[in-house]
């Protein structure tokens, strides 16, 4: 029995050191391309807004934030269009219609705002990106501890990327979700290695043609 619990210690250390050398590697190699200020940041055709959860009818103080990150970028002409991505997979849950509804009420020209209605997880919206809406190049707007995932899984598919901190203020439960991140920059690292395909694809969209911001929906 002694010797079981011994291995099983040892690939929990080793596992440990795995995943822990995993995120130091994506974190060394993201770092230079995260901005906390809006001085100095370059252009970008097209910024992309995660999904972070929602409140009834209104964003979660991580998505509103995200999202304010995002317009004051387009207002201040760094980023021309913004691709909104997250989850509306159940009618009681629609974080795109919150996070569109927003964009248009502080003022974004619904013509530069786009939707990918099947971000379920920070992959799937970087290869969404690169495989429905053809972005080569893209501005990632996330809270810090998120940004070295998403600009470690763009660069790896093909899209040159880089990181614009929204962090602002205090978020409740930051100390997990950034210990979460660990494994979550893991499971990335996994999926970028095999090229994962996610379950919802569908027919490419134009990132230069017309938006596909739907007017009908409820503002």
């Amino acid at each position: 029995m002694k010797k079981y619990l011994k291995i099983i210690l040892y690939l929990a250390v080793f596992g440990v050191i795995v995943i822990l050398s995993v995120n130091y590697y994506v974190t060394s190699t993201t770092r230079k391309h995260i901005y906390n200020s809006i001085r100095r940041f370059p252009k970008n055709d097209v910024g992309i807004v995660f999904g972070a959860g929602i409140n009834g009818d209104q964003p979660s103080k991580y998505l509103k934030d995200r999202l304010d990150a995002g317009i004051l970028l387009w207002k201040a002409k760094r980023i021309n269009k913004i691709l909104l991505s997250g989850d509306n997979g159940r009618i009681e849950y629609d974080e795109l219609t919150v996070m569109k509804n927003y964009c248009f009420r502080h003022g974004v020209d619904t013509a530069k705002i786009f939707i990918d209605y099947a971000g379920f997880d920070t992959y799937s919206t970087m290869y969404r990106a690169k495989h429905i809406f053809k972005i080569k190049r893209a501005t990632l707007i996330s809270q810090k501890y998120h940004l070295s995932r998403a600009i470690y899984i763009g660069q790896n598919i093909g899209i040159k990327s880089v990181g614009y901190s929204a962090n602002k203020g205090d978020y409740k439960g930051y100390g997990y979700v950034t210990f979460r991140e660990y494994i979550s920059v893991f499971k990335s690292f996994i999926d970028v290695l095999r090229n994962r395909e996610p379950h919802f694809l569908g027919n490419p969209i134009d990132i230069n043609g017309s938006s596909n911001y739907s007017k009908e929906d409820k503002r």
